[in-house]
């Protein structure tokens, strides 16, 4: 999975999130981690087989299990789980 993919699942839960009307302070980590993740100039599945995640500003405890379980299978319960709590309802104007 490339880095661009991984960002736009975390942007995608922040704007779900966003849409939720969550903790504005987890949107902001969720946005914070998809830009650095797409910055980074090696591959995010070398930091997950390192043990390296840490070094990316704004990944804690939390964040490394989600990358580490969207590197290692390839998807995300948590962003499923947002995906299906939004299908069939429709999208607020300007969203």
């Amino acid at each position: 999975m490339q880095n661009s993919q991984i960002a736009a699942v975390f942007d995608e839960i922040a704007s779900m999130l966003e849409r939720k009307k969550d903790n504005i302070f987890k949107i902001r980590a969720y946005r914070k981690v998809a830009r650095a993740v797409e910055e980074l100039t090696g591959p995010v599945e070398k930091l997950v087989a390192e043990n390296r995640l840490h070094e990316i500003p704004g990944v804690g405890e939390a964040i490394t299990k989600k990358i580490t379980e969207l590197v290692t299978t390839g998807r995300l319960e948590y962003y499923e789980k947002l995906k299906k709590e939004f299908s069939g309802q429709p999208r607020a104007v300007g969203s």
